[in-house]
């Protein structure tokens, strides 16, 4: 059994009554419970965690090393195109991560079209929807179960 940690970043509170025709109508609170569900159908146990501070995104990244996370899925929201404190907890940490958005960010504005993740995400899903945390949770399943491939 491998433990994966959620992030969502700031906003991501508001799913569900935020711009529907872009994020989509289902509550945060339902995609992490179904992620739970999910994980523990592949044998894992899945921690969940959004804020909406920078501070607490990043020490929930440093706490996720000394709690033996195997896997970070992250959807960093707004910090996406601002945060290289976070960036850098992440390269510190070391831990494998899938970077997550709900929209295609490089179909709306510019701005959203630059991420401080993606080059060092292991992999990136944009524009699914809900679903998308699903694909992340199956893809981080089967990474760890190939040793890393």
């Amino acid at each position: 059994m491998s433990v994966f940690l959620l992030i969502n970043g700031p906003n991501l509170n508001l799913l569900g009554s935020r711009e529907p025709d872009v994020y989509g109508a289902t509550r945060l609170s339902d995609i992490e419970a179904q992620s739970v569900r999910l994980a523990g159908d592949l044998g894992h146990e899945l921690h969940c965690f959004q804020s909406n501070a920078e501070h607490e995104l990043i020490d929930r990244v440093q706490q996720a090393a000394l709690d033996g996370v195997d896997f970070i899925i992250l959807n960093p929201g707004g910090f996406t195109h601002t945060s290289v404190a976070l960036r850098d907890a992440l390269l510190a940490v070391r831990i494998p991560f899938i970077e997550i958005h709900l929209s295609n960010t490089f179909a709306r504005e510019e701005f959203r079209q630059n991420s401080y993740f993606s080059d060092i995400a292991n992999s990136c899903l944009f524009g699914f929807g809900a679903y998308g945390y699903e694909l992340a949770l199956r893809a981080a399943s089967h990474y760890l179960a190939n040793g890393g491939d």
